[in-house]
């Protein structure tokens, strides 16, 4: 099978991904894109433990792509790690502006200087921003191709799905190692912000149990 370079953070879906994608491709590259978010040492941290829990020959080592984003994001709660969006606040109040151009950029430059014909990113029928429609994803595609004069794929493997059927996809991984909050509380999820939230509701949702360590027992919100 073919070389495949997945987009991995520490959360869920991109955990999933890339466990799934061992199964199907003799060579997995994982690429972490770190962009100086408030929560990413405790990410990157986590990351590691998942990737040597693993233990796949197919898997190769881990590649970091710096692609810092502060002097554009200036004072944003995602930099600052002030005021993140807790639990029950907008979808919207999440959003992180230019994600998967951030994800995107340096990446498909990496593929293509390094002969890496695919790369895949877990982002799921259920996203509702606007840089994560099918028509970005080809589009930006298209223009790094195009720029390199060459033909790297984006793939979206988990696009038709919702996520209780990504979560069946990741029941014999080690999905104890995955990270999903940005609020970190002493190097473990918070249990109040909107993603821990997401969190708690994919394991509910799955009827899996959920391994995480939250620093908050009760959820802000939640009785």
């Amino acid at each position: 099978m073919s070389h495949l370079a997945v987009l991995i953070s520490g959360g869920l879906d991109s955990a999933i991904l890339l466990g799934d994608a061992l199964r199907r491709h003799s060579t997995v590259t994982p690429i972490f894109i770190r962009c100086g978010l408030s929560w990413e040492a405790v990410e990157y941290a986590v990351l590691q433990r998942f990737l040597a829990a693993l233990k796949s020959p197919a898997l190769r080592p881990l590649v970091v792509l710096d692609q810092p984003i502060a002097d554009v994001y200036g004072n944003h709660w995602s930099i600052t790690g002030k005021d993140a969006p807790l639990i029950g606040t907008p979808e919207e109040a999440v959003f992180l502006p230019g994600r998967n151009v951030l994800l995107l950029a340096k990446s498909l430059l990496w593929c293509h200087l390094n002969g890496v014909q695919a790369l895949a990113l877990g982002s799921l029928q259920t996203n509702p921003f606007p840089d994560a429609t099918p028509a970005f994803f080809r589009g930006f595609q298209d223009l790094v191709n195009q720029a390199m004069q060459g033909n790297v794929v984006v793939r979206l493997p988990f696009g038709g799905m919702k996520k209780v059927a990504v979560m069946a996809l990741g029941q014999d991984l080690p999905l104890e190692h995955t990270f999903s909050c940005v609020s970190p509380t002493d190097g473990l999820h918070c249990g109040r912000c909107s993603k821990c939230g997401e969190r708690r509701d994919a394991f509910r949702d799955a009827g899996m149990p959920d391994p995480t360590a939250y620093a908050a027992r009760t959820p802000c919100g939640r009785g």
